[in-house]
């Protein structure tokens, strides 16, 4: 034990180590490849299919991979036979697999020190509250969370027990979208009282249409642990309209629509605004059933003013109403688009009394300042934020830097900032199941106008599952 105890305090301490990685750039945590056995983080994984195994294969790059967890057998087979594509190795053969993560938590205990969580949205929550309480670092993807109270649990957890967190909405690290937050925050473009947000999102087969569960019963595969990727959802029969990818679009399992994209395209304004608690929140959208999320959707969110910027109201657009996609007004996107454009699939518009900022981009890090004959010659803000500019892998990059020298903030998407994202984004489907406009206090996670609405920020965990 003392051995380990020296080396966590080492990489609390190691400040000057850190610097030097961040400067280069690289992957590499040390300079001095004689410590780098002692510097680099013991990582492991949960959840190595789709985008489980790109964030597997970066966490390797910034931390010595111990140990990955899939209740596919597929995805972990495929995994430990992946080939370095330079080497023609197998980096990951020696890796330990696991179908449960608890099982892999237990087991491995203290020799780890940060899991990474690429799971199906409704098991992210317990797999990254289980770490945390064993005080491990932990990067899971975006949405932090299944539901609006699973939000608010992380973000608290993550501050009681001093861990360094990031979620997966790797817009964040793109410079374009710090440069875009520090210009709306400068006043460039005045006092923005209008966002409006959109995604072609739902892409999935069930959305729109399915309105029931599956009626056929086809056996289990034997890759397949189905207990497992049920998780704390209820119980019903495996059926491969829910595993592999499909599970989106299915209440139990996904977030829909906004859970999807929400935390990214929703990111820059939400950053920029300075956003927390809406106020009211309301939304048109397609059928609701109980079974599947709508294939159409408008959400209203308004958020009362924050120190000098006024109040706000923030649309969110997503997926096709009678075959065309739900989109801000044709007077609007007149204001933004020049001759012959088209709005892309997603993307922000704010809206001050200055001027108006566009960004035809998934993640705000591309854009115009609009009338561009009125901005043409007006130099960027003072810089504040610190520059990334590495994507995805830059994000993993900024976690280790924030875990090595003991400072959560260094994470920008850490669940302090990313919890408040995510339970602004799930508050619209809230809405939608809710049907009617809800009045949010906040701070203390209660829905007052409509109580019957309550249970729409909370699930109840299956037996075996806890929180």
């Amino acid at each position: 034990m003392a051995r380990r105890t020296n080396r966590r305090d080492f990489l609390k301490q190691s400040t000057a180590a850190g610097l030097g990685f961040w400067a280069a750039g690289g992957v590499s945590l040390a300079a001095d490849k004689e410590k780098a056995a002692v510097e680099r983080l013991n990582i492991v994984a949960v959840g190595v299919g789709g985008k489980g195994r790109s964030d597997a294969e970066q966490a390797a790059r910034v931390g010595n991979l111990i140990a990955a967890c899939d209740i596919d057998d597929n995805h972990l087979d495929s995994f430990a036979n992946a080939k370095d594509k330079n080497t023609g190795e197998l980096p990951f053969r020696a890796v330990q697999k696991f179908n449960d993560f608890r099982e892999m938590l237990d087991k491995l205990g203290d020799k780890v020190d940060a899991v990474v969580v690429s799971t199906p949205d409704h098991t992210h929550a317990p797999a990254s509250a289980m770490a945390m309480r064993m005080k491990k670092h932990v990067y899971c993807q975006k949405p932090l969370t299944h539901s609006v109270h699973e939000a608010r649990v992380l973000r608290e957890l993550a501050a009681k027990m001093g861990v360094c967190t990031q979620m997966g909405n790797q817009g964040t690290a793109e410079n374009g979208l710090r440069d875009a937050v520090e210009l709306v925050q400068a006043g460039i473009i005045g006092k923005v009282t209008e966002a409006h947000i959109w995604t072609n999102r739902p892409i999935w087969p069930q959305a729109p249409g399915v309105t029931a569960r599956p009626t056929d019963r086809p056996d289990v595969p034997r890759h397949v642990h189905w207990d497992l990727f049920l998780g704390p959802a209820p119980e019903r029969p495996y059926s491969p309209a829910y595993h592999p990818f499909k599970w989106r679009g299915w209440w139990d399992f996904g977030t829909g629509a906004l859970g999807d994209m929400g935390c990214h395209t929703a990111n820059m304004a939400f950053m920029a605004l300075k956003l927390g608690h809406p106020t009211t929140i309301v939304a048109g959208s397609g059928d609701v059933n109980p079974e599947t999320y709508p294939g159409w959707g408008r959400v209203v969110y308004e958020f009362p003013a924050r120190g000098d910027m006024p109040a706000v109201k923030v649309t969110w657009y997503e997926g096709k109403k009678d075959g065309k996609l739900v989109l801000p007004s044709e007077e609007l996107q007149a204001k933004v688009l020049k001759q012959g454009e088209k709005l892309p699939g997603s993307g922000s518009i704010l809206v001050g009394d200055k001027g108006i900022l566009y960004s035809p981009n998934d993640y705000g890090a591309a854009f115009r300042v609009l009338p561009e004959k009125d901005f043409a010659l007006v130099q960027k803000p003072p810089q504040k934020l610190p520059r990334n500019g590495r994507g995805d892998s830059g994000m993993k990059e900024e976690w280790v830097k924030a875990i090595k020298e003991g400072k959560p903030d260094i994470a920008m998407s850490n669940f302090g900032y990313a919890g408040m994202l995510t339970e602004f984004i799930l508050l619209g489907n809230v809405a939608i199941k809710a049907g009617k406009k809800l009045e949010f206090d906040g701070p203390n996670l209660k829905i007052t106008n409509a109580p019957e609405a309550n249970q729409f920020l909370k699930r109840e965990y299956r037996q075996g599952w806890k929180l």
